[in-house]
Order: C-alpha cells, then sequence, then structure tokens
C-alpha cells in the first residue's frame, strides 16, 4: 500500500489553525482526509461539524473526510488509522495533525521516525506552521514554543496580515526568514489558503533540494551577519521600527556546504556525536549529500535526536556533485558544526 501522507499544523494561538481545519472538514475538496485533533486544544472543533459519539472515537464527516480526537497517544491513533484504511473500513487519502497552540511540534514530528510501523504506513509530508501578524512579533519574543514552531516549520503562513500596515509585516517576514530561511512564507487571509497549497508540499523529504534564498548562502559564510548589517545601515536612519532589525532570537539557522565527497563512516560518527550532545537543541535538520562510492544523492533529514537518510535520485551526467546541510536550532554553536563537518570529508 502507498505511503499515506501526513501534514502536521501548527501554530500559536489564535493564528488561524482552527478556520484552516475547519475548511478542511467542511469545503468539499474532494479529497477524503483524515483529521486527528489534540483534543487539548484551547478551541475545539464546533460541535456542529462532529457529532460526537463518546463510543466511536473516529466520525465520518459529510464530505468524505474523517475526524477524529487522540485519546490515548498519536501513535496507536494513526495505527488504528492504518488499520482499518488497511481493511476497507475507513477510506481517506491523507491526514491531517493539529497540533494544540502551545506544542513543541518535534514529539509529533519524532513519531514518524521513531516506530516502524508508522514509518511502513505514513509519510510526513510537511509541518505547517501559522503566525499572526498582528501578535507574531509579541508571541516571538516572549515564548520559545512560538520560535520552535518557526525553526520546525516546511511551510509558514502569516495570516491577519490584513490588521496591521505592511512595513510590520514585513519585518516579521524578515526576522522569520532569519530564524528558517528554508520555509517558504505566504501570507494567507485568516487562515484562508488553497487546499493545493496545504497538501502534498514534500516539504520534509526534500526532494533532493534545497530551496534556500541565495542571499542567505553568500559564499563567506557569513550570510547572516553580512545581510543583518546591510539592512540596518540602509534603514537604520529613517526606519519606523529600528528594534525590528535587531532580534537576537534564539532560534537561528546555518548552511554547510562541501564540494568534496563525504566520507559515510566518519560522518556518522561525527554526527552521532554532535546529536548526542545538542539533539535537544536541534530542531530540524536536512540535507542533500554526496557520499564517496554513491551515484546517487543520499537525502538525510532529522528532528532532535532522531535522524534518518534515504537514497535520492541518481545525479545526473555533468551535474556537480555537492552536498549541502541545513541545520535549524536553539543557540547551537555553529563553529563547531562547520568545524566537524569540515572533517568529515574522504
Amino acid at each position: 500500500m502507498a505511503l499515506i501522507p501526513a501534514t502536521i499544523l501548527t501554530g500559536f494561538l489564535g493564528s488561524g489553525k482552527t478556520t484552516l481545519l475547519k475548511r478542511v472538514l467542511t469545503e468539499a475538496h474532494g479529497q477524503k482526509i483524515a483529521v486527528i485533533e489534540n483534543e487539548f486544544g484551547d478551541e475545539d472543533i464546533d460541535s456542529d461539524i462532529l457529532v460526537r459519539d463518546t463510543e466511536e472515537q473516529i466520525i465520518q464527516l459529510n464530505n468524505g473526510c474523517v475526524c477524529c480526537t487522540i485519546r490515548e497517544d498519536l501513535r496507536s491513533t494513526l495505527s488504528d488509522l492504518a488499520a482499518k484504511k488497511r481493511k476497507g473500513e475507513l477510506d481517506f487519502e491523507r491526514v491531517v495533525i493539529e497540533t494544540t497552540g502551545l506544542a513543541d511540534p518535534g514529539p509529533v514530528a519524532q513519531t514518524f521516525f521513531m516506530d516502524d510501523e508508522i514509518a511502513e504506513s505514513f509519510l510526513l509530508d510537511s509541518i505547517l506552521t501559522l503566525v499572526d501578524a498582528k501578535h507574531g512579533d509579541g508571541q516571538l519574543d516572549t515564548r520559545q514554543e512560538a520560535r520552535r514552531q518557526i525553526g520546525f516549520a516546511d511551510q509558514i503562513f502569516i495570516s491577519k496580515t490584513d490588521r496591521v500596515d505592511d512595513a510590520t509585516v514585513d519585518a516579521l517576514i524578515h526576522r522569520i526568514k532569519h530564524m528558517n530561511p528554508r520555509a517558504p512564507q505566504r501570507k494567507v487571509h485568516f487562515g484562508e489558503v488553497p487546499i493545493s497549497e496545504v497538501f502534498d508540499l514534500r516539504g520534509f523529504n526534500l526532494n533532493a533540494k534545497l530551496d534556500i534564498d541565495p542571499e542567505f548562502l553568500s559564499g563567506d559564510g557569513h550570510g547572516h551577519d553580512h545581510h543583518d548589517h546591510d539592512h540596518d545601515h540602509e534603514h537604520g536612519e529613517h526606519c519606523d521600527h529600528p528594534h525590528h532589525h535587531h532580534h537576537d532570537d534564539d532560534v537561528k539557522s546555518f548552511v554547510f556546504k562541501s564540494d568534496r565527497a563525504f566520507n559515510p563512516a566518519k560522518l556518522e560518527d561525527f554526527l552521532g556525536a554532535i546529536v548526542q550532545v545538542y539533539g535537544p537543541k536541534m530542531l530540524r535538520y536536512k540535507g542533500v549529500l554526496n557520499m564517496k562510492g554513491s551515484d546517487r544523492k543520499v537525502i538525510f533529514q532529522g528532528v532532535h535526536q532522531l535522524m534518518g537518510s534515504d537514497l535520492g535520485p541518481k545525479w545526473a551526467p555533468g551535474e556537480k556533485k555537492s552536498s549541502k546541510m541545513v541545520f535549524i536550532g536553539l543557540d547551537l554553536p555553529k563553529d563547531v558544526f562547520l568545524q566537524g563537518l569540515e572533517g568529515c570529508p574522504v
């Protein structure tokens, strides 16, 4: 059976997750979606959409979607859904998991790596984070959970942009980009976003390419600092919100690039050691690697202490073989990582 794509929907309180979920659960989009709701949510999905039956945890909706609340743990809920699908008792094509507004999406994402049974049934398609343009800056200042949600994201939707001026939205986008340069950002009107932009993003499995704005990959490895400096220099004098450009967020990212092939054993040893020490602070890390002895790209990724790799497509004839990795985490010592990785090629 083909793997069932799963999407994790996260975002701080009031960012529009419920609006987005309601659309998924009620709109006639023709897709059969199973929605798993973390029932400690601050605002439950309205009861007029769901017929709550105490015995049965899984409810069929009139547009073909299925809804269930997590009673025990996510693993058993996913396992249950996959079993029912295999037996033909339930018909759905994908899963959406809503985390609570205060949640760290890490453990939810880890479920897809940790458990063989889950990994054989589901593919984590992407982590979507919603950010409220009006309150986002303040939440990022005061709540580490909000910063972590940005760090985990594959795609970021900024909602309620109509409630603030353009300069505020631009400053927020700029700030988020420094925290997580690999997640595309899109302005959406209060969670109203085309379903096609929510699903099949293949954000999590990288699709063998790493799209990061080139200015973040300037060759000197100091793309961030250099860019910050320019930005302040240009706008410092007459900027209405100069403080927007001086956030020193604990969630940051950096990139490693090399044209030399990695020695697989050395790389594995180094990454294993790094993950032992810094795993809890490593939110997301991924890369496309050129490994000695392999004619295929190796797609590598991880969440906290758990990492995995897959063989990607073959290197095309004439394609320059190079490795590129991005690390997003809490106060990670960039120099330790970069120096260590420099020692891993053949």
